[in-house]
């Protein structure tokens, strides 16, 4: 009975002994709510998913924008999605992935099989939860609760907890000799950033760019202009702080709106001789800047990249004429990377010295300090 019972088992009995692991996360139970630190438990892996130890998690601007209500999701929820960790266990059917393996956790998957996986001209899965903002899995449950209450995944990877369960197609195993301390930022900030200058832009070398927010991602986005060539990059923040790190990072010119009593579109039209330049980019997430993004590109070739999340149930009101005259407008999620392919080639990139990360680290602190990190990010530090 034993030989036939061990003959039987359809996969490795490790598989059949995975255990709820307890553990403390950041727990946001309503809207404009500090984060609170609790004791949550984690479900095994299902079947193709991955259970993840969180070794590293950046914040980043999408996580507050839930905090705020500008992006609608689900309470309570676990937010965080950009990270690094440790393959703890997996379920059945896994085979790209074992326990050990470090991995980035991916909030724009690549499950390979919808019409966007398969298009050489997109980049966002269906199987995103960008769209839905149910806060599930993909089978429509959760692995997380706490107090007896079910939490909300946010984006499919919910990395503001020592473990998180993913999707297999949400996970992407990287160079088992990366920082992850450092490396986690490829996770989103500078992936989205880097990769709207050089996969969704495309910047063209002798190129000018206008680069609106200089967040994480926005320096990222003047890393990229940087890499792809661009004579002339052009950022522009209302925080006058941030403009030595731009200069660092590549910038040739910092500008203040406030300092202005004109729109500032037309300060940019003025700077690049009455053209505009030839790329903008908005990475603030606000409708007034977009619109200003797209008015100072050149009228008839230039091409305006949205890179910012969207303030929710807001519209922008624009003159046609913009785009008549021939402006791109364009959307960029996760920089046009298709993630499961291109996370570990730009890990691989980073170890290779191909660009650095450590200019968009500003603080480390400890999990238990969170709320500290997020109002350091809402006071502009």
């Amino acid at each position: 009975l034993c030989r036939e019972l061990q003959i039987q088992v359809p996969f490795p009995f490790s598989l059949l002994c995975l255990q709820v692991i307890k553990c403390k996360a950041a727990v946001m139970w309503e809207a404009n709510k500090p984060f609170s630190i609790e004791e949550v438990e984690v479900a095994p892996p299902k079947a193709h998913e991955v259970r993840i130890k969180i070794v590293a998690t950046g914040i980043c601007r999408s996580d507050d924008h839930v905090v705020t209500g500008g992006l609608v999701m689900p309470f309570p929820i676990i937010l965080g999605h950009e990270a690094a960790g440790v393959v703890e266990s997996v379920g059945e059917g896994v085979t790209s992935i074992k326990p050990g393996d470090k991995v980035i956790p991916l909030f724009v998957p690549q499950c390979g099989e919808c019409s966007n996986c398969l298009s050489t001209k997109g980049n966002l899965c269906s199987k995103s939860d960008i769209d839905s903002g149910a806060g599930l899995m993909p089978d429509g449950t959760t692995r997380f609760t706490c107090k007896g209450k079910a939490i909300h995944h946010f984006v499919g990877t919910s990395t503001f907890t020592e473990y998180t369960v993913v999707h297999e197609f949400a996970v992407a195993k990287i160079d088992s000799a990366a920082p992850l301390e450092k490396v986690c930022l490829i996770g989103c900030g500078f992936s989205t950033g880097y990769g709207a200058a050089v996969q969704t832009a495309k910047v063209e070398q002798g190129s000018t760019c206008a680069v609106f927010g200089l967040g994480g991602v926005g320096l990222s986005v003047v890393m990229g202009c940087k890499a792809a060539g661009a004579s002339r990059i052009i950022a522009v923040d209302i925080n006058s702080d941030k403009f030595a790190k731009a200069k660092e990072l590549g910038a040739t010119d910092c500008i203040n709106p406030k300092d202005f009593k004109k729109p500032i579109h037309e300060v940019l039209i003025e700077m690049t001789g009455g053209n505009g330049v030839d790329y903008s980019f908005e990475v603030i997430g606000r409708t007034e800047t977009m619109t200003a993004a797209l008015a100072c590109c050149q009228y008839n070739y230039g091409v305006s990249v949205i890179v910012g999340v969207p303030p929710a149930a807001q519209k922008i009101t624009v003159d046609p004429m913009l785009l008549f005259t021939g402006r791109s407008w364009k959307g960029s999620v996760f920089g046009g990377w298709k993630s499961k392919d291109s996370v570990p080639k730009l890990v691989d990139d980073y170890m290779k010295k191909k660009f650095v990360l450590d200019p968009l680290i500003t603080h480390t602190l400890p999990f238990t300090k969170i709320n500290e990190g997020f109002d350091l990010l809402r006071t502009g530090k």
